[in-house]
């Protein structure tokens, strides 16, 4: 697999074949764009059960959905779900990573734990896995922007069907 540099994206994006909504040329960089952070911020509940990790675990038994007007607080060692702004939508030979920001990550701001892949013929909003390894609570603040998404060229066609292929 090969990475997309600027020049291959941005033709890409003209002609449609690469989908961002919504998109401005000027979130391409030399080998990624910029995503924005949403409002939408995936909590979870504070329990005092075990949570099995199995092929049926769902996050959703043990979170909640928040919208925020201004800004998030991630305290120290808290993790929560977030979304791009974005909807990116890839042919079935183009795959990609999510990646965090350098500036952020400095802050102790993870954006991805794990999980970074998008497969080939996804269309959807990112998912990201946030994580707070600072010593002090993060705010953030929806409409920066937050990661950058890297493209791959595949060998050959696939195309994503799994659980989260509607998010």
């Amino acid at each position: 697999m090969s990475v997309i540099a600027q020049s291959e994206l941005e033709r890409l994006l003209r002609e449609g074949i690469i989908k961002v909504e919504p998109f401005s040329m000027d979130q391409v960089g030399p080998g990624s764009i910029d995503l924005h952070l949403a409002n939408e911020f995936t909590v979870f509940k504070k329990v005092r059960e075990v949570l099995h990790i199995t092929d049926e675990t769902d996050y959703r038994t043990i979170s909640e959905t928040i919208r925020v007007n201004d800004f998030f607080v991630l305290m120290p060692g808290e993790s929560a779900l977030a979304r791009t702004v974005e909807r990116i939508t890839l042919p079935d030979d183009i795959c990609g990573r999510l990646e965090g920001r350098s500036r952020f990550s400095r802050l102790g701001l993870l954006v991805h734990i794990t999980a970074s892949f998008m497969h080939p013929g996804i269309s959807n909003h990112q998912v990201l896995e946030m994580y707070n390894a600072s010593p002090f609570p993060l705010a953030v603040h929806p409409g920066t922007r937050i990661c950058q998404f890297v493209f791959e060229k595949t060998i050959g066609h696939g195309h994503y069907r799994g659980r989260f292929a509607d998010q």
